[in-house]
C-alpha cells in the first residue's frame, strides 16, 4: 500500500513520544502489505474497524485512534488523522 502522508505520524509522535514506535510498526506493515478489503486489514489488525468511510486502527495499545481512508482499488492509504482516545471519542474527526 501506498501511504499519503507519513508526515501526519510523524508530527502525533513528536508530541506523544510513546506513539512514535507504533504508528512506525504501523507505517511499515501497511507499506508492505497490499490490503483488498477491511477482512484483509483484520487479517493483520484484528481490531481494525469501519467507521463510516473511514478505517480506524488502535495504536499504541488501544491508547491511541489513527484513522485512515483505504481506496482498496489504487492502493492507497489515506492518513486522516492520529488522535487520542478521548479525542476519537468526540467524534469531530469525522467533519474535518
Amino acid at each position: 500500500m501506498r501511504v499519503i502522508s507519513r508526515k501526519a505520524l510523524r508530527e502525533f509522535a513528536d508530541a506523544h513520544k510513546d506513539a512514535e514506535t507504533p504508528l512506525d510498526d504501523w507505517y511499515r506493515t501497511a507499506k508492505r502489505l497490499r490490503w483488498t478489503s477491511l477482512v484483509d486489514v483484520r487479517k493483520t489488525y484484528p481490531h481494525a474497524d469501519g467507521v463510516d468511510k473511514f478505517t480506524v486502527f488502535n495504536i499504541g495499545g488501544n491508547k491511541y485512534r489513527l484513522a485512515t481512508h483505504i481506496n482498496y482499488r489504487t492502493g492507497r492509504v489515506y492518513v486522516r488523522r492520529v488522535m487520542t482516545r478521548e479525542e476519537y471519542s468526540r467524534e469531530d474527526w469525522k467533519k474535518l
